[in-house]
């Protein structure tokens, strides 16, 4: 990993927003465009296309659930189904009621909650399964309310789904579920098809042609985020121990080519040891190549002045993942201002959070976690004003309305008041 040395010069995990190649957008455009027009048949040719599958159903069966659960060890239905517990417990505390107030004019005003009709998620497949994605994006929407949620997942080249996914899912109910995979699966979502009804907001994280594909559909449907390659900084002091730290970084460097790990610290000594433990690490892990990668051209180590300044330098960098891994990390909490998800101390470590803990671990990227925030209830619902004006206050409010009208060159606004008035 490169150590540099900081003082005050700035530092940054943004980069571009990935919008593609021209060809890549095009591809993805000739294949909404075909969804749209020929449906379930455009679906099956696609899936033997890039799944190397040939399918007769695109929905999966109850036999196929079942099959899926003599595949998994009843310790591994357990763990899901009480870190769904775990995600449910946290996620209920977000949950938002219609409120109204009245004014002693007679006046009522309030707010009115309502869940989105139906949700699409789209799970990741190819060579690895995401039982955890399942978990994390369902969860929200059905403690929002929402009644209808769809699960589209490209196929193996078996034809069947992951065990994993069909459990998880399974678990919490969701018996819509859609061999189906890449941009042609966002097209049926937002547009649907013979099979598969469309849905109000499409939500779950792909490849370059998944994200593309919902960018192009955003307008129809909803979307949650383009979200941008994986991140994680550990802000750590003396206290911390290195092969610990050098384990979390290459716990998000294992995940992509283009996924960035990064230490911040006042210790050279610590930045050093974290170093060494890294390229240890690195020598016995399954995913070494992209591991390897990832940590050569995005694994940093930042050496600061201080311990301000190392938290000035998160900060400025507004990670997805920030653990803070210090003598006294809750003592910091405050003054971490831009993270997607804190992790604070020793035994938090990140797949605590990505798997188990509670907290959603769909989160910003690229910096985004500066304005946005992880994937959660208010996601999966929308807002309605309501307004009950009284005649008192009709009365006393009209004249200064209809100004603000005239003001604005509305003069009609103004005599749909004065109507009133006469």
């Amino acid at each position: 990993m490169k150590i540099t040395r900081l003082s005050h010069q700035k530092v940054s995990l943004r980069r571009s927003i990935d919008t593609g190649t021209t060809e890549q957008r095009n591809v993805v455009q000739s294949i909404i465009q075909d969804i749209k027009e020929n449906g379930d048949s455009a679906l099956f040719s696609y899936t033997e296309k890039f799944d190397r599958v040939s399918l007769s159903e695109l929905r999966v069966l109850e036999s196929e659930i079942s099959q899926a659960y003599k595949e998994l060890s009843d310790e591994l239905i357990g763990i899901i189904r009480e870190a769904a517990a775990n995600i449910r417990s946290f996620h209920q505390k977000q949950k938002r009621e219609t409120w109204i107030s009245y004014d002693e004019d007679g006046t009522m005003l309030g707010q009115k909650i309502t869940a989105l009709d139906s949700v699409g998620v789209y799970v990741p497949g190819g060579t690895a399964a995401y039982p955890s994605s399942v978990l994390m994006n369902v969860i929200p929407a059905q403690v929002a309310g929402v009644k209808r949620i769809v699960i589209t997942t490209p196929p193996t080249k078996q034809g069947n789904l992951p065990a994993g996914v069909l459990v998880a899912a399974n678990e919490l109910g969701i018996k819509e579920i859609y061999k189906v995979g890449g941009a042609q699966a966002i097209a049926a979502l937002a547009y649907g098809t013979e099979t598969i009804p469309p849905v109000d907001k499409i939500i779950g994280p792909g490849n370059i042609y998944v994200a593309l594909a919902k960018r192009e559909v955003f307008g129809i449907v909803d979307i949650d985020m383009i979200a941008g390659p994986s991140e994680i900084v550990v802000l750590a002091d003396d206290t911390a121990k290195a092969n610990e730290i050098a384990a979390d970084l290459l716990s998000q460097a294992e995940h992509d080519k283009l996924a960035s790990s990064i230490l911040v610290t006042p210790s050279m000594k610590l930045a050093e040891e974290v170093n060494a433990e890294v390229v240890k690490q690195l020598s016995t892990l399954p995913r070494k190549e992209i591991a390897e990668a990832s940590i050569d051209i995005y694994g940093h180590i930042y050496v600061t002045e201080n311990l301000s300044t190392a938290i000035a330098t998160v900060n400025e960098l507004a990670p997805e993942h920030l653990e803070v891994i210090t003598e006294k990390p809750m003592d910091l909490l405050n003054e971490i201002k831009h993270a997607g998800a804190i992790f604070l101390g020793r035994y938090s470590s990140e797949p605590v959070g990505d798997y188990f803990a509670g907290p959603n671990h769909v989160l910003p990227t690229n910096g985004t976690a500066r304005f946005s925030s992880p994937l959660n209830v208010d996601d999966f619902i929308k807002k309605s004003s309501i307004i009950s004006y009284s005649e008192k206050a009709f009365y006393n409010n009209a004249s200064k309305i209809t100004k603000l009208a005239r003001l604005e060159g509305l003069e009609a606004h103004a005599r749909a008041l004065e109507e009133r008035l006469k």
